[in-house]
């Protein structure tokens, strides 16, 4: 399966306080996975986005995780901040929903993003989907790892 990644428009709020917008071309180098919550400050998706971030670690550099959601960069910045996460990048998609109308997760009625995983190679090729059929559940961590491994 093999998806354009390259026209997405994302904001992340970097440390001078700008809003910086971010294209999926600039993720680049390697394997990524995309970790998409519905918000960043809810229990599911606060341990998701824990998880990926302690599994990137053990990763090494060549593996890179993004959580996607469409809570604004100033919501994201703060959670991040209080969390202390530190191998995880947020990334918003508040602005035009570029990356869940790209990928399907668009929940249109609450103009959220639905929960999903997605490994994606470094020649950008998606290798592994998993869409989480409810959003009070978690999504397969060993299966996502798993394929990141073998992208790699």
């Amino acid at each position: 399966m093999s998806w354009n990644t390259r026209y997405l428009n994302l904001v992340e709020k970097n440390l001078t306080h700008t809003l910086n917008e971010v294209t999926l071309s600039d993720t680049k180098g390697g394997v990524r996975i995309f970790s998409v919550v519905p918000s960043i400050d809810t229990g599911v998706c606060d341990a998701q986005t824990r998880r990926f971030n302690e599994e990137a670690a053990k990763l090494g550099k060549e593996v890179n995780v993004y959580t996607f959601s469409c809570d604004l960069p100033f919501a994201q910045k703060r959670w991040c901040a209080a969390s202390g996460l530190d191998h995880v990048k947020v990334l918003s998609d508040h602005r035009d929903l570029s990356f869940g109308k790209a990928y399907g997760v668009v929940m249109k009625e609450l103009r959220l993003l639905a929960r999903a995983v997605f490994v994606v190679d470094s020649n950008d090729t998606v290798t592994y989907v998993e869409y989480v059929s409810e959003g009070t559940n978690h999504p397969d961590y060993e299966k996502a790892l798993q394929a990141a491994k073998d992208a790699s």
